[in-house]
């Protein structure tokens, strides 16, 4: 959800580039795919893991301090100018966190139970992944969005 970037102001902006989960949606793309190729296998289930734990550095420090995060600010930022516009955080912390769920029940279930678990998984991810990237639509922020437009009416209510 954008936030206006000030004019001139010594505070610290609250928020963050938009474009850096979207860079980090492409590089979790590109792993989902890998996956995918690898198929139901130990490796793609071993690799849907690692994506897993990805994930899950994510949702504990947010989009910006993943790894993917990280390189987007090490290695993209730099390159590009400044945002025009700068988004809350929240929203793509809790998508981080539904991509966790995804792939982290795939991966447990597919690397002990059902082994099709590991793609059926990697190609949800891969979706709401490849939208975010190429479109900028993050389905879990619009998630989080809608579950705080439903929580905000039933405090009125």
């Amino acid at each position: 959800m954008p936030v206006p970037v000030p004019a001139s102001s010594s505070d610290p902006v609250p928020g963050i580039d938009p474009r850096g989960p979207r860079f980090g949606a492409a590089v979790t793309a590109v792993l989902l795919a890998i996956v995918l190729l690898l198929g139901p296998t130990t490796a793609g289930g071993v690799l849907l893991a690692v994506i897993a734990a990805l994930f899950a550095l994510g949702t504990a420090r947010g989009a910006q301090g993943s790894l993917q995060g990280l390189l987007f600010r090490a290695l993209v930022r730099p390159r590009l100018p400044p945002p025009t516009e700068l988004e809350d955080p929240a929203p793509p912390r809790f998508a981080q966190g539904v991509g966790l769920a995804i792939t982290g029940l795939g991966a447990l279930l597919g690397l002990t139970l059902a082994p099709v678990a590991i793609p059926v998984a990697a190609a949800l991810a891969l979706v709401a992944a490849l939208l975010n990237a190429a479109l900028g639509l993050c389905l879990g922020c619009e998630v989080y969005v809608r579950l705080v437009r439903v929580r905000a009416a039933t405090a009125r209510a």
